[in-house]
């Protein structure tokens, strides 16, 4: 029996630095992003479990015990501690999931279906509950919304299972868990990512449940100690790309020009490191001093990107833009389009802001003004929460 009515809440994530070359061995700098995804847990009818995912259009309901009957046909398929081939066969079936089905609606529902069973297993049953998550992260744009999502769903369910505990007292705002149980809840939160991506690295779902930054290194994933919170312009190009292509693209490069290329990568490695050695030296020593470094920064590994074949003229045009306010810009993920990213140092005027996001979006971007850094998955009371999220979360 669950009780209580709680949010958890996840912070999506983009690469700072890094982007591209991490796939050759070289560090990476992965950012937790201040905007974030929210689940709300109530009580459900006796005998329901019930999920919303109204931004990706679903809506379903089960009886608990075809769960419990479904769990128990699936159990025989288990090895290991990932999900089998044969294991989301049974799930699609189930939950009436074509194969081969690749679109949000679908994976987030297979995604439920498997960490909901899976830990169930583990820990003992899930009750009934309502599951609302609604998110202020766009889907497909490289910004960890999937893992965002799946890092909610893992902290909720092992929490209504009691593998790990509900640390909000009364009276309280929000609330952490403990190290371990962080762990916990990360290991999870990667199962259901390999349910959504197949093969994926780990990062997003990393930053999602630390927060703040990560240092990503040939499958090593470091947090850093303390990190400032920076703000910053996130621009969506609305441009789509195939990140496999655009990883292909830059293997043949280096390929046909080596003594050109390897060098370029041995640069935006030595940017990560350095923006690294930076950003914790800035909580102990604030200082205005640091914000051109990080801003030359953005320019000279922009450059990079562009020599590497991942640019795009709607992220030339983004610095141009945000250039002629001078602000710094670069792109964050695979590049070809997606998103970017904008440093705003603390003398940035409103101003000058608003200016450079009404000349963005009459490019027919989309822009948040948001802040990297921020913090992981997090336990809220209800009553904490802004009237928009409580508003967006009461859509049931």
């Amino acid at each position: 029996m669950w009780a209580r009515d709680v949010a958890v809440s996840a912070p999506g994530k983009v690469i700072l630095h890094g982007e591209h070359a991490v796939v050759l061995g070289k560090v990476a700098l992965a950012v937790a992003l201040d905007l974030r995804t929210f689940l709300r847990l109530r009580p459900g009818a006796e005998g329901r479990l019930n999920i919303s995912l109204p931004g990706v259009g679903v809506r379903r309901s089960w009886d608990t015990p075809d769960l419990r009957a479904l769990r128990g046909r699936i159990a025989g398929k288990a090895r290991g501690e990932e999900p089998r081939g044969k294991q989301l066969d049974a799930l699609r079936e189930f939950a009436g999931i074509s194969a081969g089905a690749s679109a949000p609606d679908s994976l987030a529902t297979l995604a439920f279906l498997y960490m909901c069973l899976a830990i169930s297993a583990k820990y003992g049953d899930v009750p009934s509950v309502d599951l609302l998550v609604w998110s202020e992260l766009p889907t497909g744009a490289g910004l960890g919304s999937s893992a965002a999502y799946a890092v909610c769903l893992a902290a909720a369910l092992l929490m209504v299972c009691g593998a790990i505990s509900c640390p909000l007292h009364e009276g309280e705002s929000t609330a952490r868990w403990t190290e371990e149980e962080l762990t916990l809840i990360n290991s999870w939160a990667f199962r259901g990512e390999q349910v959504i991506h197949g093969n994926p690295s780990g990062v997003d779902n990393a930053v999602g449940t630390w927060g703040g930054a990560l240092r990503y290194q040939a499958g090593k994933i470091t947090p850093l100690k303390r990190v400032p919170t920076l703000r910053i312009l996130l621009t969506n190009t609305k441009v789509p790309r195939s990140t496999k292509i655009l990883v292909a693209g830059v293997k043949e490069k280096i390929l046909k020009f080596p003594a050109i290329m390897n060098p370029v990568l041995d640069s935006i490695d030595a940017i990560s490191q350095e923006c690294q050695s930076v950003l914790e030296a800035m909580p102990a020593n604030p200082s205005p001093e640091h914000y051109p470094v990080l801003e030359e920064f953005f320019d000279i590994n922009q450059h990079h990107l562009n020599v590497l074949g991942v640019g795009h003229p709607s992220l030339d045009r983004l610095c141009q833009v945000t250039a002629s306010h001078r602000l710094h810009s670069k792109l964050t993920g695979a590049g070809g389009g997606g998103c970017g990213i904008t440093l705003l140092p603390p003398d940035t005027s409103p101003l000058a802001m608003e200016a450079a996001k009404q000349d963005l979006c009459a490019c027919g971007f989309e822009c948040w003004e948001t802040k990297i850094g921020a913090p992981g998955v997090t336990l809220h009371s209800c009553s904490s929460l802004s009237a928009q999220v409580l508003h967006a979360l009461s859509q049931s």
